[in-house]
């Protein structure tokens, strides 16, 4: 028998004021989706906002729907948006910021939930090239540098016959 470690390195910051300015304009435009969330429901509002490696900055959110399954999260509205819209562009940074009862920052950060994992993961294999991570709440900022680093063990195109 083999066992083996997944580590997780996370960096994190107390403080906007330690941040670069580039994640500063992603982290605004997270929060700007954030507050126009369609969240009736969970009163949970999510924003996204993604770098293009054309310096592009697009944003989504999340969209709930009374047959919940409907709904979908803000990470997977950017991510979608950017592959259909940006083909051949890569992301590079990912920002995610969310709001409970849809007012109050959250005080950590919100990471993407499995779904979103997978779907950011599968076009960070598609593009080849890691996509940073940048989860921002009230008390503490996560940034990760690579999004496989949240889905160590995934269901990826090498397992399909």
């Amino acid at each position: 028998m083999k066992s083996k470690t997944i580590q997780l390195s996370i960096l994190e910051y107390n403080s906007l004021k330690e941040l670069p300015e580039d994640y500063l304009k992603l982290l605004e435009t997270a929060t700007f989706a954030a507050k126009n969330a369609y969240a009736p429901y969970s009163h949970f509002n999510v924003g996204a906002a993604a770098l293009l490696d054309n310096g592009e900055i697009i944003s989504g959110n999340n969209q709930e729907n009374a047959a919940y399954p409907s709904g979908i999260c803000a990470e997977r509205v950017v991510v979608f948006f950017a592959n259909a819209q940006f083909p051949e562009n890569k992301i590079l940074t990912l920002a995610l910021v969310a709001f409970q009862n849809g007012k109050d920052m959250t005080e950590m950060p919100v990471p993407p939930c499995g779904s979103c994992r997978q779907v950011i993961l599968e076009s960070q294999i598609r593009q080849n090239e890691p996509i940073k991570l940048i989860l921002f709440g009230s008390k503490k900022i996560y940034v990760i540098e690579d999004a496989s680093l949240l889905l160590p063990i995934s269901f990826n195109k090498n397992m399909i016959l």
